[in-house]
């Protein structure tokens, strides 16, 4: 994916290490055996009596959403496949079991009585085309635009020359430059690029001085935390939002700017706090660095309108609420103005990372299995979330999102949770005090981002860890405190802006 980009080598070796830590984690014996765990549980649920899960009014076809449910939880957990391949075989499972256009057989009970509550297949297949995912192929094809422009190039150049030479100000320029285009570009893109322009520095800085090792950090921290800044920085993110927002559910209306103006200044001060951190625990050494960054790039008519149309795609963007016009559609812009003027060709098309969209529709298509089949609304009536304390639910919650997105991915943490998260907060009106169910769900977006402890964790952490300069115990030092921070801060936040109606 992206060959367009700086440091495309190191996104190439960032994917034959993670074939090669599953191949490790998942030898042929280990990997059928994880396989065969999660297809026997999901066979298990699917099959016991409707009686032993306790609730009333169950049917097989919710039975079985509760099986496939299961077998993406445990695959995500399990990593024996990649993720995107786990969500591909879970929309097949509820296109071919649980929806009107299922085996025959499998749309009738043990009388022949077809069921009432099959799912609409054309719902589950709506995934794949749902807005959101049209917003991300639209940061994609900026991101690729951009590329190709040199625009990214030039950004980064003109960005990090206010922070001159000083060490300790060029690491603040990494963090938040970084941070900055990860709030478009992907992260995995960004780490890799802003890891190219900084190979030389490394090179240059002293073999026994402890700065190199902040300035390595800060290219995954910038990238993580800068994720959370708009909706299409991390997948986590659009998750979130596409509960909150669905017309047929909660149905709140968060636009892009509105989300950009409470979590921009979250990942700001979060950058800063990473700033200070970075500084005490890896002083450097050589007190000045110099930074030169080649922009090769020829410009041609083309270039300029990239420029153009990037601008007004993010004006629009953040003047969503003003112009009436959804940030869905303006994501669209980008996509005709450089397909017509020939700046995206068939061949950009294929560098769009489609596994990340593939990953995300089938984290929706679960989402649409649960509340057609009515498995959500029995879950709230036998559950008594309302008689729950609603801190309880914030932090309990929020804690086991950031322990798992630790270890499985950020997206899989998402699409497990969220769903889930999306029908105790709508029968929880105690939320209310502590910022309502949008504290909830985009609380999983910020757990996730900030879950950064070791190199599995995110592709970001894993491409820095390749670099060969930070040690496992200084990732989990620096992703400990970034955790905590980005907890605490992220929950203050989001509670304070969803009381006063701002998120």
């Amino acid at each position: 994916m992206f060959k367009n980009f700086h440091g495309y080598h190191l996104l190439e070796s960032y994917h034959h290490w993670k074939q090669e830590h599953r191949m490790n984690r998942n030898p042929l014996g280990m990997k059928g055996l994880k396989i065969a765990i999660a297809v026997i549980v999901t066979l298990l649920l699917w099959f016991v009596p409707a009686s032993c899960y306790g609730l009333t009014q169950i049917n097989l076809i919710e039975q079985r959403v509760i099986g496939i449910f299961a077998f993406a939880a445990l695959m995500w957990l399990f990593d024996a496949v990649p993720a995107w391949t786990t969500s591909m075989v879970v929309v097949v499972l509820l296109l071919f079991a649980t929806s009107n256009s299922a085996l025959w057989f499998l749309q009738t009970d043990s009388a022949g009585v077809k069921f009432e509550n099959l799912v609409k297949y054309k719902d589950i297949l709506a995934c794949f085309a749902d807005p959101t995912i049209m917003l991300f192929i639209g940061g994609f094809i900026i991101a690729i635009a951009a590329t190709k422009s040199g625009l990214d190039v030039k950004l980064a150049k003109t960005m990090l020359a206010p922070f001159g030479s000083k060490s300790e100000n060029v690491l603040l320029g990494f963090l938040l430059v970084t941070g900055l285009f990860s709030m478009f570009i992907s992260n995995t893109a960004t780490a890799a690029m802003m890891l190219t322009f900084l190979a030389p520095v490394l090179k240059a800085l002293p073999a026994d001085g402890k700065g190199k090792i902040g300035l390595a950090l800060a290219i995954p921290i910038g990238a993580n935390i800068g994720g959370m800044g708009t909706p299409i920085g991390t997948p986590p993110n659009a998750i979130a939002l596409k509960y909150l927002n669905d017309p047929e559910g909660m149905n709140l209306g968060i636009g892009f700017g509105q989300w950009m103006m409470v979590m921009v200044p979250l990942t700001i001060v979060l950058l800063i706090v990473a700033w200070y951190m970075l500084r005490i625990f890896f002083p450097f050494k050589q007190k000045t660095i110099h930074l030169e960054i080649e922009d090769n790039h020829k410009s041609d008519w083309r270039n300029y309108v990239v420029y153009v149309t990037f601008t007004i795609t993010i004006l629009l963007w953040l003047t969503d609420s003003i112009t009436g016009v959804n940030a869905n559609v303006v994501a669209m812009l980008p996509v005709g103005v450089f397909a017509i003027t020939g700046v995206i060709t068939k061949r950009d098309l294929e560098e769009i990372s489609w596994s990340i969209l593939w990953m995300i529709a089938g984290a929706f298509a679960l989402g649409v299995a649960l509340n057609q089949t009515g498995l959500a609304q029995h879950l709230i009536e036998a559950i008594p979330f309302a008689s729950w304390s609603p801190l309880m639910v914030i932090i309990g919650s929020g804690l086991i999102c950031y322990l798992m997105a630790n270890f499985i991915s950020h997206t899989a943490t998402a699409a497990l949770f969220v769903p889930i998260l999306a029908i105790v907060g709508t029968n929880m009106d105690s939320l209310a005090v502590y910022g309502g169910v949008g504290t909830l769900l985009i609380g999983v977006a910020v757990c996730s981002s900030v879950a950064m402890v070791l190199p599995i964790s995110t592709p970001p952490n894993a491409l820095a860890d390749a670099t060969g300069l930070i040690k496992q115990k200084d990732m989990v030092k620096t992703g400990l405190f970034m955790g905590f921070f980005g907890l605490l801060l992220g929950y203050i936040v989001l509670i304070i802006s969803g009381k006063y109606g701002i998120l």
